[in-house]
């Protein structure tokens, strides 16, 4: 029998319908759904109707056995509302319900259709918001005009990225620019192209099998991000090549560069498949950065245009894809002034410009080399994207938990200022840079010979290496979030993780992954395991290739080593990745490991890093990748192709015009062409000395430095546990859920060079978006919300390629006046510091 979806009535008018009241009317009752029901269920009146439809068809006991297992995964998941979690627990503890459900009848209707609401489509409003729950196999997708489209934009981003990767400052094109401009060039094929094609296997491919659709243009995107990234051995090649680093002219050949640049890119990719069943097919694993590109592709595509209620009891029937062209042109134009007509309003250090030279206000308040304590530090909407936490993107307890880290922070790191623990108090309080014991920045050529290799003489008559008070809280926050990452995912999560290996091989078939997402994508078929595996081995065997047949001083165990590594905390990571946003990186426990392993080696050192590190942020970014396409319902297999190819071919470009850079005549040098200084290059290169010439032993080994800051391993490590165990032994305390161990950690690393102008903007903002409006106007925050985060990055990207190319490329055109000089004065121009040397002394110990 059809059902019928009831008629719902909103008018703008009366207090209840003002907070988003529905009448729904039925034709032998009419039965009015109060403003306080919708809030509890946090769903959207259209949501609430399907859902309060599809929940008749279950009965009690379906729904109880539906619910403990959503108690057992979402208990403590800070991203479930918790009026949710409240009557679910009293339905599920309570058996006075299953007794006499008459009394209860209630409770169990909401139960019912939070039920639906899982079963039918997600527990989460954010992913409804932009998350078709229906599908249309026989919609375009993987079409000729796609891979067309797709890998035209691989190449070109491809090409801009790698050539301008090396400029100062460089040149970043994102995948949402791709994006935006793939739907008006998908439209004309569309529009202009013939329907020509051919049959293979009994599929026939025309170049224009019709209007353009929302899977081929996330399958253009998918491609899109992956030629994004460029390949992580470039760097490695830089410092082999260049004369003034390591001048080993054999890095120059283009086979080496492709072999070692195929091995780092695709290794990532087998492990994602591999763990696509963890960390892609639960309903949990949210992704929240992929609900923005969620967003900006239907805005394109979806030509529904519901009215909603807004804030001051107004209806906005504004269509989406109006909204987003509004805001676009707003962010574009807007972003030409902070960012080059005056860039005061992007550094907006105003309480600085009382009195430029004063030492403790420049400490404080400063937005370039101080803490930058200050309530209204930047009118630029970039300085909030600094680490891709849009606050309309991530989760409100993601944002305010990163700001507690970072006060809790701040107090480290002036206390160690101050105090002038490590001798902190002769550098600046807030510098990445590594100095030397004249205050000076460390020149690590003076303590290696004339092969590259470390020489203890040159060190001894030289320095020690010295870090600021900022960059020493950075680390010991780095050594707390590894170890605290294993612990959180074990207490917090050890069931999914169990339920992911039960799993492993039988998608689909189990209750856990049963939700409307995972039964749309059943019936498409699925990527064999031993796919991946086979580009796993493929990746392995072209990594051990490059390390082998050139003289790189490295043993092919590295190779093993980044994979044992990605296995031992990819799961964790991933589960927080995708339940948080937040990227937990292992740059600095390779650096450490590696340089440990094989000290006095920085070129195998760099080898370490690049597969320890590359190998699990690879494996992130193609996981969220395949987020976006179960979410899309992009066949798994066209999924796949799309990611290999588009790898294949952004590997290839990219080492092409590497191969090329390198032979730019004075290319790295200040007499370099057309401003390719290498920033990067550089500073990877101080690294690879650092951790891998000195070594991590004479930093933080026995004797070394900064020993104390190992301290961060054992605390990390317990961090989570006690915290887990609060949670338990308080479960009124509902606050408790939403503190968040790795967040709070991860807040201390936004230290050296960034601060508090970079997190604090993000709080208000945050908390006006995604706990203000939401909570009061669901529908209005479904409809905008992301929409407005995807134009106003999309924006800024647009924006900042054509105020590079138009007016920052020649160095010719500047505005040279006031307000693009005076966020630049006294200790915001050259970092101050709180004590000085007498001349040719030094500080720090008088032998190392």
């Amino acid at each position: 029998m059809e059902k019928k979806v009831a008629e719902v009535e909103i008018e703008p008018v009366g207090k209840d319908v003002a907070r988003g009241s529905v009448v729904e009317m039925h034709s032998s009752s009419s039965i009015i759904f109060r403003t306080d029901t919708s809030r509890d269920l946090n769903v959207t009146a259209d949501d609430y109707i399907h859902a309060r439809e599809e929940a008749q068809a279950f009965t009690l006991e379906e729904t109880r056995s539906m619910m403990e297992m959503v108690w057992k995964i979402h208990e403590l998941d800070p991203n479930f509302p918790d009026s949710i979690l409240a009557k679910i627990k009293e339905f599920l503890f309570n058996e006075d319900v299953f007794i006499n459900p008459e009394k209860h009848a209630e409770l169990i209707a909401e139960i019912k259709i939070e039920a639906a609401l899982i079963v039918n489509n997600s527990p989460y409003a954010e992913v409804r918001a932009v998350v078709d729950n229906t599908d249309d196999p026989n919609m375009p997708c993987a079409s000729l005009r796609a891979y067309v489209i797709g890998l035209a934009f691989v190449a070109l981003i491809s090409v801009i990225n790698q050539l301008f990767s090396i400029r100062q400052p460089s040149i970043t094109v994102e995948a949402n620019v791709a994006q935006l401009l793939a739907y008006p060039v998908g439209v004309a094929f569309a529009k202009w192209l013939p329907d020509v094609g051919f049959t293979l296997f009994g599929t026939r491919h025309s170049l224009n099998p019709g209007p353009f659709s929302k899977k081929e243009h996330m399958l253009i995107t998918i491609m899109a991000k992956v030629g994004a990234n460029l390949p992580y051995t470039d760097y490695v090649v830089w410092v082999q090549f260049l004369p003034h680093m390591f001048n080993q002219s054999w890095a120059s050949s283009f086979a080496y560069q492709i072999v070692i640049a195929l091995g780092t890119n695709f290794i990532g990719f087998g492990l994602a498949g591999i763990c696509r069943r963890f960390l892609v097919y639960p309903a949990y694993c949210v992704w929240p950065t992929s609900l923005v590109t969620m967003a900006l592709n239907n805005s394109f595509h979806d030509s529904s245009n519901p009215s909603v209620m807004g804030p001051f009891k107004k209806v906005l029937t504004m269509s989406r894809l109006k909204f987003f062209y509004l805001t676009f042109a707003a962010m574009f134009f807007w972003f030409w002034f902070p960012n080059f007509l005056f860039e005061a309003l992007s550094i907006f250090n105003w309480i600085n410009w009382i009195a430029p030279n004063n030492l403790h206000l420049s400490t404080v308040t400063g937005m370039n080399n101080g803490l930058g304590i200050n309530p209204f530090p930047t009118f630029d909407w970039n300085i909030l994207l600094w680490d891709q936490m849009d606050p309309l993107m991530v989760p409100f307890f993601n944002t305010v938990n990163r700001f507690a880290g970072l006060v809790i922070s701040a107090f480290a790191v002036l206390g160690v200022w101050y105090s002038n623990t490590f001798n902190t108090g002769y550098l600046p309080i807030n510098s990445n840079k590594v100095f030397d014991h004249f205050g000076k920045f460390y020149n690590v050529t003076r303590t290696l010979d004339e092969r590259g290799m470390f020489d203890a003489e040159k060190y001894t008559a030289y320095s020690p290496a010295y870090m600021s008070a900022a960059n020493l809280t950075v680390y010991a926050c780095f050594f707390a979030i590894y170890t605290a990452t294993i612990s959180y995912a074990f207490m917090y999560h050890r069931h999914e993780i169990m339920m992911g290996f039960k799993n492993l091989f039988h998608r689909g078939e189990r209750q856990e992954y049963n939700d409307i997402h995972n039964r749309l994508m059943s019936v498409y078929p699925e990527v064999p395991e031993w796919w991946y595996l086979c580009c796993l081995l493929i990746s392995i065997a072209f990594g051990c290739a490059g390390i082998a047949a050139w003289p790189t001083y490295t043993t092919v165990g590295t190779v093993f080593y980044g994979l044992a590594l990605c296995l031992v905390f990819i799961i964790p990571i991933g589960i927080i990745r995708a339940i948080t946003g937040i990227p937990v990186t292992l740059n600095v426990l390779a650096e450490f490991i590696g340089g440990a392993w094989v000290q006095g080696n920085a070129l195998a050192m760099n080898f370490f890093k690049t597969f320890g590190y590359v190998t699990c942020a690879h494996t992130i970014q193609f996981l969220n990748d395949l987020k976006l396409a179960h979410y899309t319902k992009i066949p798994p297999r066209h999924a796949f192709w799309a990611q290999m190819v588009a790898c294949l071919v952004s590997t290839v470009v990219c080492t092409g015009v590497l191969n090329f850079q390198i032979h730019i005549k004075d290319v790295c040098t200040t007499s370099a062409p057309n401003r390719f200084y290498c920033p990067g290059n550089n500073t990877f290169f101080t690294a690879s000395v650092l951790w891998g010439t000195l070594g991590p032993h004479k930093v933080f080994g026995k004797g070394g430095l900064y020993t104390t800051l190992l301290i961060g391993f054992p605390v990390g490590l317990v961090i989570p546990p006690i915290l887990y165990y609060v949670t338990r032994a308080f479960p009124q305390k509902k606050w408790l859920r939403q503190i968040h161990p790795i967040a709070i950690i991860y807040g201390g690393l936004t230290w050296a060079p960034y601060n508090f102008a970079y997190v604090w903007p993000q709080v208000p903002i945050g908390f006006m978006a995604m706990v203000w409006l939401k909570s009061r106007y669901l529908a209005c925050w479904s409809k905008y919300n992301y929409v407005l985060s995807a134009s106003w990055s999309a924006a800024i990207g647009i924006s900042a390629i054509i105020i590079f190319f138009s007016v920052q490329y020649s160095g010719k055109v500047s505005v040279n006046w006031w307000g693009n000089e005076v966020s630049y004065q006294g200790c915001e121009d050259t970092a101050c510091t709180r004590l000085t040397l007498p001349k040719g002394e030094f500080f720090g110990p008088r032998s190392w």
